[in-house]
């Protein structure tokens, strides 16, 4: 059996999500339509959790917000947002499938 390269460059998803958000539920069954076909990692934040100030202060207004990054990168970081793939709000699993396809190819 071999290993595909897809398997050795996996992604990482990270939701910034709140509770009560109904776009984030949306969010979610886009995701869960992308692990289907293509499973990944996946880390989910609370913003409204107090450990997650930092990433409040940046997503309160935008969230949902999804960073992807490969599997095995060190978590993020909010100094270093600007810099992360990621969508905001409304998107589509080609819309994820596309970030993720940019990630493993870095």
């Amino acid at each position: 059996m071999h290993v595909s390269a897809r398997l050795l460059q996996a992604c990482r998803i990270t939701l910034f999500t709140r509770e009560n958000c109904g776009l984030c539920t949306q969010a979610r069954s886009v995701l869960s339509q992308v692990w289907d076909a293509r499973p990944f990692a996946y880390k989910e934040v609370d913003i409204v959790d107090p450990k997650a100030k930092a990433w409040r202060d940046l997503y309160d207004f935008d969230v949902p917000v999804i960073h992807i990054s490969k599997a095995q990168a060190p978590d993020e970081e909010p100094a270093l947002c600007g810099r992360a793939v990621k969508l905001m709000h409304r998107f589509t699993p080609d819309e994820v499938k596309a970030k993720m396809d940019v990630v493993e190819t870095s």
